[in-house]
């Protein structure tokens, strides 16, 4: 076994580890060295943080939430960072046999080694990845059992937002942007380390971390239920607050990061460069946590951005850029900022000969896709675009709030194929509040009129439909909507499927419903499903996003064991005052603004984004004094959102940007 010292030493697994790896698939996902990635420097004193993806290397590779945090804590004088990924299980049944540790990237030190284990969760199906990685790093997996000396277990990402189901197994919760506030946790826990971690010493460092603004210690809290139900969430200590913030870095600008975005040696998803261009989403699509957590909008300046592209290309050696946010086209200096990419020397071959590059732009909004937009990377490579109408008809859209039209979409994807383009990608929902058959039918319709608009421009052009099941989620309106069964989306897709089987370049593709199922269970859950998940963990329930080993009947099981009904959690609606597993968490949304916007989701009335009307007090912008980009003049007609174009009309309408204050009181 590997060893560590206070001094800040400690010996590496990797004579250990090395041996085995031409055993395993996939060993490069195990040997680090990408560019990029200097090793950190220990030294006595400094705090020492093991920043995880609790899924494989080339999954977790990719995310820009590790790259980010790792940077900042090696920038400091009193941290270092370094990386872990969740192994594949054959290497995990090789680190038990022999007894090797869960270990870092950089230097394959023992993660009992760092004072912290942090995991990024993004998705409620890694929960048992993390007990797994804890227990391979020799640390107990639960808060209860950890001595002193044990690292602290932390955890942040957009599934923190209702941590409870595994509230037994964390130490600590962050709540949202992490740039700031893991300098302040690295104050208290260097703190701790240069005192020798003394006996008892631990609680004392938790109720400091619980003082943090965005910091939540579960293990500091009691949870009370009336049968079923849960009663209330209380501090066990006065200094300890009832009700936790969330942290947001105000300021893109002060945070251009990463800057040495790593290189990978062997292939992940994601392979190119992703420069993120702003945070948050005035929008206000129902369904969606991301755009609902994340507000209020912070945009990078546009000057920083383009430098952020061109000095990544030149250093990465990559010659395709990702433009990253929850809607990249709403980016007020997107035009120019493409247009400039385009015209980049990425330094690759002779001047006049390089290949084009390939942009990037996810999660475009159909009503904010244009001509202009489309001829600005018509030069570029073509690998498809993808749009996310989300629901198949107007009435539907209403009700979830994604106000986009039939014309909208008719438009953006006219003027895509016009411009080149040959395939498409469009994301739909099924499962939302209020669907009717005639509603997921839409999305056939949908699909086969795009193929029927490429025909005009191509021989063969394609549209591929995916389909995901809905679950609600945390701090979105939708919080109290009882999902769909399995069965029944199940029956759904079939109905899709039966729709569109004869539909010449319409490929359907669709999320397993019963994932979908536990992915609702653990969402909207309470403690009392810890030990469910230490359940079907224990029972080798580990990597259950993938569909090779997921398994629906080891969570049933252990719902059964532990004598909770799957129905309850799942299924049924909740009432307007229950007491929600998340509410003493704030993503800084006032719940009387979630539950009037549900009403409004129930009686088909959709809201226009805020930058285009009076301030809902929705609560996001309180305290922060944010200049957000907003449009002068009215919407276009037709119930687009906020993007000064007409795509029926296929032009621009002139503009005015004006920035404005929101969210005084």
């Amino acid at each position: 076994m590997t060893s560590s010292s206070s001094s800040g030493a400690t010996t590496d697994v990797w004579p250990a580890l090395e041996r085995h790896l031409a055993s395993v698939a996939k060993p490069a996902r195990y040997i680090g060295l990408e560019d990029g990635a200097p090793s950190s420097s220990r030294a006595p004193g400094k705090a020492g943080w093991l920043l995880c993806y609790p899924d494989t290397y080339e999954i977790g590779l990719p995310n820009q939430g590790l790259q980010i945090l790792r940077e900042i804590l090696n920038e400091r004088d009193d941290a270092f960072a370094e990386r872990g990924y969740a192994v594949w299980t054959d290497l995990e049944a090789v680190m038990r046999r022999e007894k090797i540790p869960f270990f870092s990237i950089e230097t394959h030190a023992p993660a009992a080694s760092f004072d912290v284990i942090a995991f990024n969760l993004s998705a409620e199906l890694v929960y048992t990845n993390v007990l797994n990685c804890v227990d391979l790093a020799g640390v107990p997996v639960r808060t209860a059992d950890r001595a002193d000396d044990d690292p602290l277990v932390i955890i942040g990402g957009h599934c923190t937002y209702n941590p409870e189901p595994i509230a037994d197994f964390v130490d600590v919760v962050v709540l949202g942007d992490g740039e700031e506030v893991v300098g302040e946790m690295t104050e208290v826990i260097a703190e701790w380390k240069r005192e020798g971690k003394t006996p008892g010493s631990r609680e004392n460092v938790l109720r400091a971390l619980a003082r943090i603004e965005g910091i939540y210690v579960p293990s500091l809290y009691d949870v009370a239920y009336d049968g079923e139900f849960l009663a209330e969430v209380t501090p066990r200590y006065a200094d300890v607050p009832e009700r936790v913030e969330k942290r947001t870095v105000a300021d893109l600008a002060e945070w251009p990061y990463p800057k040495q975005q790593l290189v990978p040696l062997t292939e992940v998803v994601h392979d190119r460069l992703n420069v993120e261009v702003f945070r948050g989403c005035t929008r206000g699509c129902r369904f969606c946590q991301a755009g609902m957590i994340t507000r209020p909008v912070r945009e990078r300046p546009a000057d920083q951005v383009r430098t952020m592209i061109d000095e990544g290309l030149q250093r990465t050696g990559y010659d395709e850029v990702t433009l990253t946010s929850l809607s990249t086209a709403d980016f007020s200096g997107i035009e120019q900022t493409v247009s400039d990419v385009m015209n980049l020397d990425t330094g690759c071959g002779e001047p006049g000969t390089q290949p084009p590059i390939t942009l990037g732009l996810p999660s475009l909004r159909v009503d904010a896709f244009t001509v202009g937009l489309a001829n600005k990377i018509q030069n570029a490579r073509r690998t498809g675009l993808t749009f996310a109408p989300e629901a198949g008809t107007w009435r539907m859209r209403q009700v979830i709030n994604k106000l986009i039209r039939e014309e909208d979409l008719y438009g953006a994807v006219g003027s895509a194929y016009s411009q080149g383009w040959r395939r498409m990608k469009l994301y739909f929902l099924t499962g939302l509040p209020t669907e009717t058959d005639e509603d997921t039918l839409g999305i056939a319709e949908l699909a086969k009129n795009c193929v029927e608009l490429g025909k005009e421009h191509h021989k063969n052009p394609s549209v591929t439909v995916s389909v995901g099941g809905f679950v609600p989620k945390p701090f979105t309106p939708f919080q109290w909507f009882g999902q769909n069964t399995e069965e029944e989306l199940r029956r759904k897709i079939n109905l899709l499927r039966d729709a569109t089987r004869k539909v010449h370049g319409v490929n359907l593709k669709w999320h397993d419903s019963r994932a979908s199922v536990i992915e609702g269970l653990l969402s909207r859950g309470d403690r009392r499903l810890g030990r469910v998940i230490e359940l079907v963990w224990q029972r080798g329930g580990t990597f259950q996003e993938w569909s090779e080993h997921f398994s629906i009947d080891l969570w049933l099981d252990a719902m059964a064991e532990c004598g909770l009904d799957p129905d309850w959690y799942i299924h049924r609606h909740r009432t307007e005052h229950e007491v929600l597993p998340w509410d003493h968490l704030s993503a800084g949304l006032h719940k009387d603004f979630l539950w009037m916007d549900w009403t409004d989701a129930l009686a088909e009335v959709g809201l226009p984004d805020c930058r285009w009307t009076p301030c809902y007090d929705c609560g996001a912008c309180t305290g922060y004094s944010i200049e957000h980009i907003v449009a002068s003049a009215t919407p276009p007609a037709g119930g687009s959102q906020g993007t000064g174009v007409d795509l029926t009309q296929g032009h621009t309408v002139p503009v005015e940007l004006t920035p404005r204050k929101v969210g005084a009181q």
